[in-house]
């Protein structure tokens, strides 16, 4: 087995108020950068897992955000990166 680092950022849900995020852009646009749109506001969470394979990596990553990692009614993930460790 190899070791594997897995990034993943979470999200609130598009739709889900997001009050550290709507604070963040009003800080940025009162600090001039008018162009900032949305702003949200998640976690970066980094694994590192044993697996045969990248893939097996990835989805046993996918599997800890289902049950554990992510609250599938507010928030959303992504696996940003699968690497050898």
């Amino acid at each position: 087995m190899t070791r594997f680092r897995c990034a993943i950022h979470i999200v609130p849900r598009r739709g889900i108020l997001d009050p550290q995020g709507k604070a963040v852009a009003d800080a940025l646009h009162s600090l001039g950068f008018a162009e900032v749109g949305d702003v949200r506001v998640g976690r970066h969470v980094i694994v590192e897992t044993a697996a045969v394979t990248a893939e097996a990596a990835r989805a046993s990553a996918m599997a800890m955000c289902e049950k554990l990692l992510a609250n599938p009614v507010t928030e959303d993930f992504e696996i940003a990166s699968v690497e050898a460790a």
